[in-house]
């Protein structure tokens, strides 16, 4: 059977039409798919050799490897960690722009300042935990008390009288002290410094006495006998100090602190490419070279299966720590 003309010129038509879409399909596959194709910017907020600073290069070369894309480290000091989150809350959002952010700056700095240039809410997308490293109630070894039952007691007997260092207003350190305050019903004189390694000199010449800071801090002092380690403020007993228990285990209920280092993209990023760094940075925490490291600073290997699962933990600590700064009144204009 012959087809008539008129029907011949329609599949023709039909046909190079097909075809033309198809090409067009093929040319606006998602940027996702050849994610990444050029350098990808990592803005850290704080100045070079702080934890922040040290957990972005320990990852940027092993991602900077897999993806044969450089991975460049952008330090924005100031203000907390903000300035840097602004500049990325703004950028474009297709992955090339990133934030190696902290617990401080992400969800305790909403809380503290009145104006912020970005929205934690809205200007965000959590990717992956990269870090996350456990604190410690510890105390100058004049302090004649050795368990957390006992520091208690001592606190309530002459409320105010101890003294808790930290690494200034609104930091980890300060808050993990307001948070053990508010939920054993104890008062402490927070002695703010500029620095960790500040407090952390005052505390180990007996200067001040009781320390809620991380691992990192204070580990050393703890296994050379110049500090007293009480408890972990983690989960989970720590393997660096199998003996030591939680301050839950103590009997303090829900009281745990860790200062987190996590991966944002701007609010918009695409999902895959979300998903395709999440697993990236998951896979080189699993490298031997980079839990050398992590371990080194403090970390406790805590992982995130999933973006949504870092997000859930984001939104969870935004909502306690927005309580914990307003109780204690605390606010930095």
């Amino acid at each position: 059977m012959i087809m008539p003309r008129t029907t011949l010129a329609g599949v023709r038509r039909g046909l190079t039409l097909a075809t033309l879409a198809a090409a067009s399909i093929g040319h606006a596959q998602p940027q996702s798919q050849t994610y990444p194709n050029k350098p990808i910017r990592l803005l850290v907020g704080f100045a070079p050799g702080g934890g922040t600073d040290i957990v972005a290069r320990i990852l940027a070369p092993k991602l900077t490897g897999a993806w044969n894309q450089q991975v460049i480290i952008d330090n924005r000091a100031g203000a907390t960690g903000t300035i840097a989150a602004g500049v990325v809350a703004r950028a474009t959002p297709d992955g090339y722009t990133l934030l190696m952010g902290h617990a401080s700056t992400n969800t305790i700095a909403p809380a503290l300042y009145a104006k912020l240039p970005f929205d934690p809410h809205k200007d965000f997308v959590p990717v992956s935990l990269a870090g996350s490293v456990p604190h410690l109630v510890s105390v100058h070894p004049s302090v004649p008390v050795r368990t957390i039952k006992e520091l208690i007691a001592a606190a309530k007997a002459n409320p105010g009288q101890l003294t808790t260092p930290s690494s200034g207003h609104g930091s980890m350190s300060h808050i993990a002290g307001e948070v053990f305050k508010h939920v054993t019903g104890t008062n402490f004189t927070h002695v703010p410094y500029k620095g960790a390694g500040l407090s952390v000199q005052d505390l180990v010449a007996g200067q001040v006495k009781v320390s809620f800071d991380t691992t990192a801090a204070v580990m050393p002092f703890v296994k050379s006998g110049k500090l007293r380690a009480l408890a972990a403020a983690a989960p989970k007993r720590l393997s660096s100090l199998p003996d030591l228990p939680t301050v839950i285990e103590a009997g303090v209920a829900g009281y745990a602190m860790s200062s987190w280092y996590g991966m944002f993209a701007p609010a918009g990023t695409p999902t895959a490419i979300v998903r395709a760094i999440h697993a990236e940075v998951n896979r080189a925490q699993d490298l031997p070279d980079v839990k050398s490291h992590m371990e080194q600073l403090g970390s406790d290997d805590t992982r995130t299966a999933t973006p949504e699962i870092f997000a859930a933990m984001v939104k969870a600590d935004l909502v306690r720590f927005s309580a914990v700064v307003k109780a204690a009144g605390i606010k930095i204009e």
